[in-house]
């Protein structure tokens, strides 16, 4: 357990130390943006109440706010949380709560009080599986019968993806490490491994099973940048019209099991029976 309470430390400083990065990042990944609230204006009905656990700085809770949502953000870093209420601020897109507290422990919340739960990071971040477990079990707990249950993952192959899309020369420095990342999904922050904070990155076949372990019945799963993510810089520039060109494609090609070892993250919908 202290193991536990030690990690949740680590990751909490990581972003309490990158909250403005992490506001910007959907701005590099603006594929996994886009599809991924495609998705929740697919399935999202009109004015839900919705729980975004690991909301960071409140990127979909604010555009879920503007959508006419009631909207309630949850976050373990305060600096995540602090830049959410100011963003929430400027663009006039008022949440119901702006929360620091741990996807592992939702008690101040009651039973099936929300039509929607967010898991868009702490499943990421969770590196023991009783603790992933325990933030899905919690998730559903507060969630309605018959409410969504949205949640990203990132994938296993990430990292590879990201070396190709930046520095393919980086492989030269290919060590243990990431050989040891690729047979596990365990990503442990340290001297050698330096960057990313302590994370666990999913293969994308487990993800369902996972989710019909705890009783959901998928809706959509997809890979979020569907086939994209080592041309995404290339495709980010493109004007307007073609980059929705490509939203349509990733997103018909994204529920496609054949391109999901080519994408850096996943996104779930699964229905509570």
């Amino acid at each position: 357990r202290k193991v536990g309470m030690e990690r949740t430390a680590k990751v909490e400083s990581f972003y309490d130390s990158h909250a403005e990065i992490e506001w910007a990042r959907l701005e590099h990944h603006k594929m996994e943006f886009a599809t991924t609230w495609r998705a929740m204006e697919e399935f999202i009905p009109a004015h839900s109440t919705i729980l975004d656990v690991g909301g960071g700085p409140g990127r979909y809770s604010i555009k879920l706010a503007q959508a006419g949502h009631r909207v309630t953000l949850l976050d373990l870093s305060r600096a995540c949380v602090e830049l959410a209420r100011r963003k929430a601020a400027e663009m006039n897109a008022p949440l119901a709560g702006f929360i620091h507290g741990d996807a592992l422990d939702l008690s101040r919340f009651r039973a099936g009080e929300f039509d929607v739960v967010l898991l868009m990071g702490p499943l990421y971040h969770l590196v023991d599986p009783a603790q992933r477990d325990r933030a899905v079990r919690e998730a559903l707990r507060v969630l309605k019968t018959g409410g969504l249950l949205f949640a990203a993952f990132v994938t296993r192959y990430a990292f590879l993806i990201d070396v190709l899309k930046h520095s393919p020369e980086a492989i030269g420095t290919y060590t243990h490490v990431q050989q040891e990342l690729l047979s596990t999904g365990i990503n442990i922050e340290s001297e050698e491994n330096p960057g990313f904070t302590d994370a666990y990155f999913a293969h994308p076949a487990e993800i369902e099973p996972f989710m019909a372990g705890h009783g959901l019945r998928t809706v959509r799963l997809a890979a979020a940048e569907g086939i994209v993510a080592p041309a995404e810089p290339a495709v980010n520039n493109l004007p307007d019209d073609l980059f929705a060109r490509w939203v349509d494609v990733c997103y018909r090609l994204g529920a496609d099991p054949v391109t999901w070892g080519a994408a850096e993250h996943m996104l779930y919908v699964g229905r509570k029976l």
